[in-house]
């Protein structure tokens, strides 16, 4: 059974950076798309998770958020079974829990559907 762990949270000033990572362990994700969700409050879409980035298996194909555009870059390295979201010019509106997730089919993970979701890391940018 695979199990996703995120780390990297935190609280950090407006215009800020942090760095998330989700590692996987109990197998291999090399061929999985890997994508990051988050949910703040009042939340709407993918059952209260917003969609953030994706990247496929070999890292060729990447999706952003409109909102994220710019200033979030995800990236994965597969020898180390690990998905990061480089996270720039934080603003009060990217606070959230921050989750990664994994599925076979990247179109599926953009919406939301995923084999297997982390626990979550809290991400607070205080206004």
């Amino acid at each position: 059974q695979v199990q996703l762990v995120e780390s990297g949270g935190g609280l950090v000033q407006t215009g800020g950076s942090l760095r998330l990572s989700c590692a996987a362990s109990g197998g291999t994700l090399s061929s999985y798309a890997m994508g990051w969700f988050r949910q703040a409050p009042a939340e709407a879409g993918c059952g209260g998770r917003e969609f953030v980035a994706v990247i496929s298996w070999s890292g060729n194909t990447i999706y952003y958020a409109d909102s994220v555009k710019g200033r979030f870059t995800i990236s994965r390295d597969n020898a180390k079974n690990t998905v990061y979201l480089q996270m720039n010019s934080l603003k009060p509106e990217d606070t959230a829990v921050y989750y990664c997730a994994a599925d076979q089919d990247m179109l599926s993970l953009t919406i939301g559907q995923a084999d297997y979701w982390g626990q979550g890391t809290q991400v607070t940018v205080p206004s």
